[in-house]
């Protein structure tokens, strides 16, 4: 296909899933956390089967909420994900662990027993104990009142108490899941915004009914685990908290990735992270935790050759820091590109889940870029899927001068991403 027809590519609606409910893409472990932007497993199980076969090694790159790695492990294949985002790291890692139901909810019942005679006896000691051992942070301040901030440190003190990883683990996926609505976060909005006058649930019930539901996805996702998976999960999942660019894989190894990156301003997601980042000690400093995000222009890095004219043409139009933050993110995709032909194995294939966005009233067409990008590294395109997206948990407009993310009631608001590309390149 020459580049300059990729974007007229027509919409095939059998990769739209139209049909599919919350409750269809929230099946089994799916439904475990509110994650932005991740893709539904419809998509990524579709391309596992169409693009691979059992036992072969499924890798995504920018795992996000862990979507690819899931079905890859329920497919009999070996999911390998990295993930820049500790919370993606953790997250993918829980949902991906088998746990014995039976143990799980005998390490509940203690659980929840401890936090009801800590609150109940209102002993003020322990709480303090509990209190000061939390992460002393002002954005903790900023986004938690104190009487919601008390329990939620004794949750997660008695959490941390757990010895066995995978249930503690378990925990704190829930307790992270609870975060915002304990929270004066402006509850339907994924723009860190203050509600001073949210009406705010307690903590407690919050978080034995996360808990509840989670056990009750578990359990579905140990009954669909393929039980040579179940019983040797460690040999089925490598997931690993690292920059896309270094993927634990040895070269040519790899017969299919699949990844939905993240998009120009990135670090956006750094802002829609913060309050488990904040909780489990991930972050700080927002403006420093932001530079380690795709494409930030909070950090410097070298200038490289972006081999795509179309690349080179975006930058020219844009002005100010914005040429600089366009720059480093195709600059930092290139690389994760060529990591991604390391690991691949002669005719493994790359799928690429992106949408296009405008700057400053300049195209940022993603996916010419990366498709010009790929080939220049040897690649061949496979096919190019144009789909609508019905429904994707990210913020739907777009400040037309600066592009970052705006509310939809302000004006002169673009869509996002109403329709995006799935990208399918194969290493010659």
């Amino acid at each position: 296909m020459n580049l300059n027809d990729t974007m007229k590519t027509t919409i095939d609606l059998s990769w739209s899933f139209a049909d599919k409910t919350i409750r269809d893409t929230s099946y089994a472990t799916h439904g475990y956390y509110t994650y932005p932007a991740k893709f539904i497993p419809q998509l990524a199980s579709r391309l596992i089967l169409e693009n691979s076969k059992e036992g072969d090694i499924v890798i995504d790159p920018f795992m996000g909420s862990g979507t690819s790695i899931v079905e890859a492990i329920l497919h009999k294949r070996i999911g390998i994900g990295t993930d820049i985002n500790e919370i993606a790291a953790l997250l993918t890692k829980v949902k991906t662990t088998p746990i014995e139901i039976s143990l799980l909810h005998s390490e509940f019942e203690i659980l929840v027993d401890k936090i009801k005679k800590t609150l109940t006896t209102q002993n003020a000691f322990f709480v303090q104990e509990a209190v000061s051992e939390m992460i002393q942070n002002d954005r903790i301040d900023y986004w938690f009142l104190q009487e919601q901030k008390e329990i939620l440190a004794i949750i997660l003190r008695y959490i941390r108490q757990i010895q066995n990883n995978d249930l503690q683990d378990f925990f704190l996926i829930s307790f992270a899941q609870i975060l915002k609505s304990s929270s004066i976060w402006l509850q339907k909005s994924v723009k860190p915004t203050r509600d001073l006058n949210k009406k705010i649930k307690n903590p407690f019930d919050l978080f034995v009914k996360q808990t509840n539901k989670m056990i009750k996805k578990l359990n579905e996702f140990n009954s669909l685990l393929p039980k040579e998976v179940y019983n040797n999960i460690d040999a089925f999942r490598k997931v690993e908290c690292m920059d896309s660019r270094t993927i634990p894989c040895d070269n040519e190894q790899a017969s299919l990735i699949i990844t939905s990156p993240p998009y120009v301003t990135s670090y956006e997601y750094a802002d829609l992270h913060q309050l488990p980042s904040l909780w489990f000690g991930f972050m700080s400093d927002l403006p420093e935790f932001r530079k380690k995000f795709i494409g930030s222009a909070y950090k410097e890095r070298k200038t490289i050759e972006l081999q795509s004219s179309f690349a080179n043409n975006i930058v020219a139009q844009l002005k100010n820091k914005k040429k600089e933050e366009v720059r480093n993110y195709f600059s930092d995709m290139l690389e994760t590109f060529i990591e991604m032909k390391r690991v691949l194995k002669k005719g493994g294939r790359a799928c690429i889940v992106i949408g296009n966005t405008e700057f400053q009233g300049v195209k940022i067409n993603n996916v010419q870029v990366f498709q010009e990008q790929f080939l220049n590294l040897g690649f061949a395109t496979q096919q190019i899927i144009k789909r609508e997206i019905p429904s994707k948990m990210l913020p739907s407009t777009r400040d037309p001068k600066t592009g970052r993310f705006i509310a939809a009631t302000e004006k002169n608001v673009k869509m996002a991403y109403p329709i995006e590309y799935i990208l399918i390149m194969e290493k010659k």
